[in-house]
Formats: C-alpha cells, sequence, structure tokens
C-alpha cells in the first residue's frame, strides 16, 4: 500500500531533579507533502532539533527523507528539554523513512546532540538517563564518546561510545564493531583519595583545629569568627583534606548531581572527592538554592556529601542567607514550577566565616576597630538569629603571634586527624545502619537523640546549667547533646559525660558574646 505508514522506536530519557524519566522516541514516516513535526511537550531547543538533524543527515552522507514525518516523544506530559534527543530522533527518522535497516532499534536507548555535520556532541545528565535505561532492561546505550567514561560508572548495562551519526547506524546496522566501555568505581574511588592542603602547615589555632576536627567528624555545622588575616580560609580550605572519603554508593550520588547541572570536569567520570563549594558573596538566591526558567541544581545540592563554605558570610544578601534554612534542616531542595516540581538532596556541612565588624577589628589586641556599636550590630545581623541556631559550633580564630609565625609547623598532618575523624565516622556509620535516612550525628533526629545521647544525672545537672546560663532556645539544646555526642565518639566513648557537654555547650557561646 502506497499510503502504508512506516514507524520505527527508540528510548532515551527526561531528566527531573536528579532522576529521570523514560522517554520513548517515535517516529512515523508517512507519504505526503514533505513536513516535520515534532510532538511531545518539546521545549524550543527540541522543536530546533529538526533543522539540525536534517542537514545532519545530509551532511552524514544519507539521503535527506522526503516525506511527512512525525515525531513523537512519549509520554506526551512530561516536558522533553535540551538537545539530548538529536541523535535518537535522526536514527529513528532514517530507519521509518526506509533509509537504513537497524536491527532491534526498540531495545537501544539512545543519547546525544548533533552537529551540523553529523558529529555526536557531548549533553549534560547522561548519569541518570543510563541508571534509568539499565532500570527498565535496555540492551545498551548509545552516548557521545565525551560522555562515555561518566555513563560506563553504571553497572549493569553496556555503554557504546559513538562519534558521529554515521558511526551510530552502522553500529545499529551491525556493519561496525564498538566495544564497549566499562569502569571499575572501586579503583577509580581510591585512586582519587589525595589530600591537598594539610593541616600539618597551619601553625597555631589549637582550638579551631580541635572544633574543625568535631565538626567534620560528625558532620556539624562551623562558624568561624575572627579578624583579617588571622588564617580562617586558609583553615576552611583544608577542611577537605580530613574528610572522611566518598564510598561508591556516594559517589554516585555526587555525581549523578553534577551530571545534571552539567559541571563535571572532562576526565573525571566519577566524583571521587567530597564537593568543597565556595561561592562568591554576591551568589544569588537562585545560586545557592538552585532554580531557574528550566531548574537546575545550585550551590547548596553541588555541595551535596561535602562543604559548602561561605567566606565573609554578612556580605551574601539577606535573601540568599535566609534560604540556606530549609536545606539545612531538611537535607533536600524542592524547586516548584508551573511544569513541575523537581527534588534536590543538599545534605551538606556548612563552614562559614565572617569579620566581627565592618572593619574587621573588633576584639583585636593590635589594631584600633573603627566601628560605632551600631554598625557593628546592623553587620552581625545580617546573620539572623535563627541561621544562627542552625550552626552546631561556632568559634572565634584569634589572630596568631610573630613568634609562632616564625616557627617551624609542628602540628598534627592532615592524615593523622583524618583517621581519628574516620574511626568516629565508623561508630555513626555502625550506630545508624539501619536508617537510611541518618548518616552522621549532625543528622540524628530527636527520637535519635533520645536513644544515643542518655545522661546520668551529673551530666543532666551539667547540661542544665548551660542551657540556663547561655539561655539557648530547644534546636540550640539538640544540637549541644548532637555535638557532645561526637566529641564521646573521638574518645571512643560509648556515653556522653560532663566534660563532653561542657566543650560542647563552649561552643556555643560566641553568638551570645557577639550579638548582644
Amino acid at each position: 500500500m502506497g499510503n502504508a505508514l512506516k514507524l520505527a522506536k527508540c528510548y532515551s530519557g527526561a531528566v527531573a531533579g536528579v532522576r529521570a524519566r523514560t522517554v520513548e522516541i517515535e517516529v512515523c514516516a508517512s507519504s505526503g507533502s514533505p513536513q516535520f513535526a515534532i510532538v511531545g511537550l518539546p521545549d524550543t531547543a527540541v522543536k530546533e532539533a529538526k533543522d539540525r538533524v536534517s542537514t545532519a543527515i545530509s551532511n552524514s552522507g544519507f539521503a535527506r527523507p522526503e516525506t511527512n514525518i512525525t515525531v513523537n516523544l512519549a509520554p506526551a506530559d512530561v516536558r522533553k528539554e535540551g538537545p539530548i534527543y538529536d541523535l535518537p530522533i535522526a536514527v529513528c527518522l532514517l530507519a521509518a523513512a526506509d533509509k537504513v535497516k537497524c536491527r532491534d532499534l526498540a531495545e537501544w536507548a539512545l543519547v546525544g546532540e548533533l552537529a551540523l555535520s553529523g558529529e555526536v556532541r557531548r549533553v549534560r545528565g547522561v548519569l541518570p538517563i543510563v541508571m534509568e535505561m539499565r532500570r527498565i532492561g535496555k540492551k545498551g546505550v548509545l552516548v557521545p564518546v565525551e560522555n562515555a567514561e561518566e555513563a560506563a560508572v553504571v553497572d549493569g548495562i553496556s555503554v557504546y561510545p559513538v562519534r558521529t551519526l554515521r558511526e551510530a547506524i552502522a553500529f545499529l546496522q551491525g556493519n561496525l564493531s564498538i566495544m564497549p566501555v566499562f569502569a571499575d568505581l572501586s579503583r577509580l574511588v581510591l585512586a582519587g583519595r589525595d589530600t591537598g592542603d594539610d593541616f600539618a602547615d597551619v601553625k597555631g589555632q589549637d582550638f579551631a583545629k580541635q572544633a574543625i576536627e568535631v565538626a567534620v567528624a560528625g558532620g556539624h555545622n562551623l562558624l568561624m569568627i575572627g579578624s583579617p588575616g588571622c588564617g580562617k580560609t586558609m583553615l576552611a580550605k583544608r577542611i577537605p583534606s580530613i574528610l572522611p572519603p566518598l564510598t561508591v554508593e556516594e559517589a554516585l550520588e555526587v555525581t549523578r548531581i553534577h551530571s545534571v547541572a552539567g559541571v563535571l570536569r572532562p576526565g573525571e567520570p566519577l566524583m571521587v572527592h567530597r564537593p568543597f563549594r565556595a561561592p562568591h558573596h554576591t551568589a544569588s538566591t537562585a545560586g545557592l538554592l538552585g532554580g531557574g526558567t528550566h531548574p537546575q541544581p545550585g550551590e547548596v545540592s553541588l555541595a551535596h556529601r561535602g562543604v559548602l563554605f561561605l567566606d565573609e558570610m554578612p556580605e551574601f544578601s539577606r535573601n540568599a542567607l535566609e534560604v540556606l534554612r530549609q536545606p539545612l534542616e531538611d537535607g533536600h531542595v524542592a524547586i516548584s514550577r508551573v511544569a513541575g516540581t523537581c527534588d534536590y538532596p543538599s545534605r551538606f556541612m556548612l563552614v562559614a566565616a565572617m569579620n566581627p565588624c565592618p572593619c574587621g577589628y573588633f576584639g583585636d589586641e593590635h589594631h584600633q576597630c573603627r566601628c560605632s556599636r551600631t554598625k557593628r550590630l546592623e553587620y552581625r545581623n545580617r546573620v539572623s538569629g535563627p541561621l544562627l541556631d542552625r550552626i552546631d559550633i561556632q568559634i572565634e580564630v584569634a589572630p596568631v603571634s610573630y613568634d609562632m609565625l616564625s616557627q617551624l609547623p609542628t602540628g598534627e598532618t592532615s592524615a593523622t586527624i583524618r583517621e581519628r575523624v574516620m574511626r568516629a565516622r565508623a561508630v555513626q556509620a555502625e550506630r545508624f545502619a539501619d536508617d537510611p535516612d541518618v548518616f552522621c550525628n549532625a543528622e540524628m533526629r530527636s527520637r535519635d537523640i533520645v536513644r544515643y545521647c542518655r545522661l546520668d544525672a551529673k551530666t543532666q545537672q551539667a547540661l542544665r546549667n548551660r542551657l540556663e546560663q547561655l539561655d539557648l532556645s530547644a534546636r540550640a539544646y539538640d544540637r549541644v547533646l548532637k555535638v557532645a555526642r561526637t566529641v564521646a565518639d573521638l574518645r571512643g566513648a560509648e556515653t556522653v559525660c560532663d566534660e563532653d557537654i561542657n566543650m560542647a555547650a563552649r561552643w556555643r557561646t560566641l553568638d551570645r558574646n557577639y550579638w548582644i
């Protein structure tokens, strides 16, 4: 029959948040005047695929189909965004128009943008799409060469890198052999465990280093206040050197977020280091939290399972700082738009640094502060009380004397500190083994605190005295207990004692000293 419809189908995916949904690419070729329509809730970039695909087909040496072409991206109620459907549309179009014969096309998934020359270009979000294709049992997935290593970290599905449209067609016809790409996840994670800057280079600051060790061991938020040049930023930049290594599961979780954001670096298919994000203080609310017309992860999600460092914290806009409260409390961010809601994980350790006043020298023995009391309070009040309440450990970083600076470094190495941190984290991993929502002490909920922070009479009295002395909120009460639990874990103790409580409460006094 001259008017018979010819259909071809393959699969791809649509990214929503950090996950992907299955998308069927159906192409129908029928007789009639040449037309090219794409339906299925495509955005502008997808609609423009008809021009890229048509030109790429011609420049790849295939005859452009002169038929009525309809491309359906199903399900029709899921918005399709970006150029990732160019390659599957082109392959299905040629198959539906009888220009090529592809074997078992419906068993394959394809992802890739097409250049006008027919070259297959890198796209973002490949990792969650390949995970989804594995879930639905596809035979294999064809991806751009530049995305191949990233896609290969997914076990259980074959990943085939292709450079051009012609190469993809030849492979699907059985005329070209392409070796699938595989990745050894354990080897990748182990190979990336370097330390970077070392705490052994830090002179003095023993009090600050102790607080940082406790913060990292329990995943607690940390605020450092001190005059310019006292070492706040230097200390913060060395925190990655004592963070426990990512597990394979955590590495995949972090990599998926960075894949969706399109910020994976070339040659780094798997995130093997815990993220350390340090946005500039001019960062917008959307830049920190995520969002935009087409929602993307923000800094709080890019720092997932790692550290978000806010240098000069009061210089950030008040709105930008206030949006941190919800992800700090809930561990995820929900971005709502008309088209739907995207959910991004955001379990990170907040490390912040700030000066005590606008000029930076309030309380400095060697410099005179030029700020009035009103100016100091105005500056500090850019950081709200509710946000401060969510910062478990607050310390003052004092300037280092010349005598200390002139000496050779004598502090512990990051490797030594990291060993203690990992022992404490191992205790917490065993403690919360049956609870997938809690990974460290900072994430304990009320029922966990009751269960794991039991106090004897002496310790209860010490806590009561501290609470009454500092007039702490109910949230601060919980956070003191969480930090005390971490101090006990570092000691290797099963129970929290009064000394642990006193140390944890001592790190809650800074906001009372500076914000009054």
